[in-house]
């Protein structure tokens, strides 16, 4: 566990940020550069903490970004835009930031005097519709370019190569992650877990895109946080790819649906909806890199993540 240390954190007011950010505040400085289109920080106790600097910016802003970045050592790049509704409402507005957002962060990075780690979040997407046990090494099947469905998926992508080519050519020591499903207390934005809970605690109708028979493995974000601070301190991630997600926790929509409504006692019924836009089929990552490398495995499984998620937002009914 780092101590003592200058992080900096890009997108940190988003889900997975702000949860890094308050497992890390107590021991380093932090610094969380954001456009705060995302905020789930302003509901986190710590979000006033002294070690906390919350700076607003946007990552295309290159020279504000290399000076707010100036003395930091450990660099987590979490901005993005993401989600599929906002993806296909702004294909441009996606790439623009997802790819010249992420080049602006590597080449700041990339001239810090004492750069430890750059940690850059892709994305699960980058498989396509049809992903089964797909480790790291497997082909990557690009979709074509009509879709703006997959428009995220391209620009995390352009990402991943964009910096594993800093560390060949510049030793710049990143870490590339791939995150499957990511879901817990203080998610914003899209998420089926937490829609469907959020729906199922005040006894709403759960509503499925399509069929229902999708299938997904769902990561606690717990899970994902221990994954970012061990790959932010193991000599082995560097210049590394890891999927990050749960494959015991795998279930198809429909199924996820009527577990939530068990698990929490829920009246709530399911009701079918059309798809508006090419969805994710199956989706289940290899996770053996990780293990063999980093020693890292998600444990916490699908219904205990459900009834920690759900304890949070019963709270802000309250």
């Amino acid at each position: 566990m780092l101590k003592n240390q200058h992080i900096f954190i890009t997108g940190g007011t988003g889900f997975i940020g702000s949860t890094l950010a308050g497992r890390l505040i107590e021991n380093n400085k932090v610094i969380i550069y954001d456009n705060l289109t995302r905020n789930s920080l302003r509901d986190k106790p710590y979000k006033n903490h002294p070690n906390l600097n919350l700076i607003p910016g946007d990552i295309l802003d290159c020279k504000k970004l290399k000076n707010c970045m100036a003395g930091s050592r450990y660099i987590i790049h979490c901005a993005a835009i993401a989600g599929v509704d906002s993806v296909i409402e702004h294909p441009v507005g996606t790439m623009r930031v997802n790819l010249l957002g992420s080049a602006n962060v590597l080449k700041a990075a990339e001239q810090l005097e004492n750069c430890e780690r750059v940690i850059c979040f892709s994305t699960s997407e980058v498989f396509g519709q049809y992903s089964f046990h797909n480790d790291e090494a497997d082909s990557i099947k690009l979709k074509q370019t009509g879709e703006a469905r997959w428009t995220y998926a391209i620009s995390k992508l352009f990402e991943e190569y964009l910096a594993t080519a800093y560390f060949i050519e510049k030793k710049l020591p990143i870490v590339v992650l791939r995150p499957f499903n990511i879901y817990g207390p203080g998610q914003i934005g899209e998420g089926a877990i937490r829609i469907f809970i959020q729906q199922a605690i005040q006894n709403q109708p759960l509503k499925i895109h399509g069929d229902g028979t999708q299938i997904r493995a769902w990561c606690y974000i717990d899970d994902m946080i221990d994954a970012v601070l061990t790959v932010l301190t193991h000599p082995l991630a560097v210049g590394e790819t890891f999927n990050i997600g749960n494959k015991r926790a795998a279930e198809t929509i429909y199924g996820l649906a009527n577990t939530i409504i068990r698990v929490l006692n829920s009246q709530s019924e399911i009701l079918f909806v059309d798809k508006e836009f090419p969805d994710v089929e199956l989706r289940v990552p290899a996770v053996g890199k990780a293990k063999r490398l980093l020693d890292f495995e998600a444990k916490i499984d699908l219904e205990e993540g459900i009834r920690k998620t759900a304890d949070y937002y019963r709270s802000l009914l309250k």
